[in-house]
């Protein structure tokens, strides 16, 4: 979206000198700047998957259904089998 702005020289000044640091537009760092500044944030592009670790072999044990979360939490509770 288009607008216009009135800003302070030394904001401009700052915000052009960042938007040369990270390539971007001078539009999108004051965009960024004022979602961080009243409490949202950016969103921009795909997130990253979590690079989780693992452990054991051979997948899920016999009768496990992660489809059925009560079942599932009865399990890991030493309830079922």
């Amino acid at each position: 979206m288009r607008t216009t702005l009135t800003l302070r020289a030394e904001a401009l000044k700052l915000g052009k000198q960042k938007a040369r640091e990270l390539g971007k537009s001078l539009g999108d760092v004051v965009s960024d700047a004022i979602l961080a500044a009243f409490g949202q944030r950016a969103v921009r592009g795909v997130a990253k998957r979590p690079n989780l670790p693992v452990s054991g072999k051979g997948g899920l044990q016999p009768g496990v259904d992660l489809d059925d979360s009560s079942a599932l939490a009865d399990r890991m509770d030493g309830r079922g089998e």
